[in-house]
């Protein structure tokens, strides 16, 4: 049964009221002055509060802004009691949090309509916050199937680190690798544009076919006809809008030679070298995104890799962060933090480089920093 929390300082009114809320089945709970009204609303969780508006100590625009600065209590509604009728004092208990006024004298039947549609709207209200809950329950769980597909590490004469950092929105980063011989190893990042069910699907698609390798497994060690492939497959025309960038690279162990192509995605970060000679360089975008042109051509790059070499390759939620100054934090502030803060110890490791350590960092220069997009992180050490 919904409850009615009636709070007036006139003990005949609190039984008027009292009165004629019971004949409508109603529980009405009732409250002498406005502290105990506060008391009993963050006790009871009324579904509607009737507040008078002049009453001694706490009158009801402060029972009304405290009720409605209580989270669980922010969807009840609430009526104010009031024998004003000036504009400005009706915009002040808005400003306040009042949903509705009732004129003193109280008409019963005007009364009853407003409780009615008072009520309404709080039940409302209720089944929108339950339907929003299912709906968060049910992205959490794709979240966690999406990041279930994804591998974690790879501890072989290559070693590969990664790191899935998803935001509040259900987004479409995946990323994978594996060996097509025991010479070959093929790794690839995908990040789909948008966010939400659709973008994840669209994820999940590209995933799955790269691992059917139903193109036929000889093309997957070019990735300039990868990439080629998958743009005949995925053109945004029949994706609802969607397109998506990739890197994909193939790594020759016995020639210690990497075979890439970069359709539109953040430029890949090498580091290699000792203490005393560092050596960085960046893997420029070849061609664009994958989705825009079924005629689009990609072309692949080679890289001879040396001894201790790391490769960083990242989505750009990492670096994609708008600050309080209304400006994206940007690659160029991730490459200077990774060459000017990372100790040199761990540049050519990379054992600290992180998703979390550059969120850190990221926090330190703007608090509110928002991260509202996935954040992908693959590391592969060469030894």
């Amino acid at each position: 049964m919904l409850q009615v929390l009636v709070i007036d300082d006139d003990p005949v009114m609190r039984m008027i009221l009292k009165n004629a809320l019971q004949e409508q089945g109603y529980l009405v709970i009732l409250a002498k002055d406005g502290q105990e009204g506060i008391d009993l609303a963050k006790k009871h969780h009324p579904a509607l509060v009737i507040c008078d508006w002049l009453m001694p100590k706490v009158d009801g625009l402060e029972v009304c802004l405290q009720v409605k600065q209580e989270p669980s209590l922010y969807y009840t509604f609430f009526i104010l009691l009031t024998s004003r009728s000036a504009v400005e004092d009706k915009v002040q208990a808005l400003n306040h949090g009042a949903d509705d006024f009732l004129s003193k004298p109280i008409d019963k039947m005007e009364l009853i309509a407003s409780v009615r549609a008072g009520l309404r709207l709080y039940q409302l209200n209720q089944d929108l916050q339950l339907q929003k809950q299912l709906l968060v329950a049910e992205l959490n769980e794709a979240s966690e199937y999406v990041r279930s597909l994804l591998p974690k590490s790879l501890d072989h004469n290559v070693k590969i680190r990664t790191e899935f950092l998803p935001s509040s929105q259900l987004g479409g980063d995946c990323y994978d690798f594996y060996w097509l011989d025991p010479d070959h190893l093929a790794i690839y990042l995908i990040d789909t544009s948008g966010h939400g069910v659709g973008s994840a699907l669209l994820s999940i698609s590209i995933l799955n076919l790269l691992r059917s390798q139903s193109f036929g497994k000889d093309k997957f060690y070019d990735p300039k006809i990868v990439m080629t492939e998958l743009n005949r497959a995925f053109q945004m025309s029949q994706q609802g809008g969607r397109y998506f960038t990739m890197w994909y690279g193939v790594y020759q162990q016995s020639e210690r030679k990497l075979v890439y192509a970069n359709a539109g995605h953040p430029t890949p970060i090498v580091i290699s070298g000792n203490h005393d000679n560092l050596k960085i360089k960046q893997l420029p975008s070849l061609s664009i995104p994958i989705g825009f042109f079924p005629d689009a051509e990609y072309t692949s790059a080679e890289l001879l890799i040396d001894r201790n070499t790391s490769l960083y390759i990242f989505s750009d939620g990492i670096f994609e962060v708008m600050q309080e100054t209304g400006r994206i934090w940007g690659l160029a502030n991730l490459i200077k933090l990774l060459t000017n803060e990372l100790p040199l110890s761990q540049n050519i490791t990379g054992q600290n480089f992180t998703a979390e350590w550059v969120r850190e960092h990221i926090r330190k220069e703007t608090p509110d920093a928002d991260f509202s997009d996935d954040v992908s992180l693959v590391h592969i050490n060469f030894p």
